[in-house]
């Protein structure tokens, strides 16, 4: 039986990194990208059961990204989970109107991972 896959953007070494290993470890396969741009064509071609995305990015697009995941029609349904450190509410707010499925600290990411996952994944 083929692995659930998991679609990951992040920049940052230690979280993204991080946050591979923990996603592997809980039998998901892991496709990365650090190039935002990219994340909705790989979600389309990939078709990933849940969408990861750190909101610090150097061209501050995340929150545009998630956005056009939300208005596409091939990829309105996938879970997505944001994350950022605490001290960027900012970012953490424009993904939550963006349309992310959770916003997360990334301090507490790994520790409640399956809450979390749980929780995007909910069917409505």
């Amino acid at each position: 039986m083929t692995k659930p896959l998991a679609l990951l953007f992040y920049e940052k070494l230690l979280p993204g990194t991080q946050l591979l290993n923990r996603l592997q470890d809980i039998g998901y396969r892991v496709q990365t990208t650090n190039e935002i741009n990219a994340l909705p064509e790989l979600a389309r071609s990939a078709k990933p059961l849940i969408v990861f995305a750190d909101l610090l990015d150097r061209q501050g697009r995340v929150p545009t990204i998630i956005k056009s995941l939300r208005q596409a029609e091939d990829t309105c349904h996938l879970p997505l989970i944001a994350f950022a450190s605490e001290k960027e509410s900012t970012l953490q707010e424009a993904a939550r109107l963006a349309g992310a499925s959770l916003v997360v600290n990334e301090g507490v990411l790994l520790q409640h991972l399956d809450h979390f996952m749980d929780q995007a994944l909910q069917l409505d």
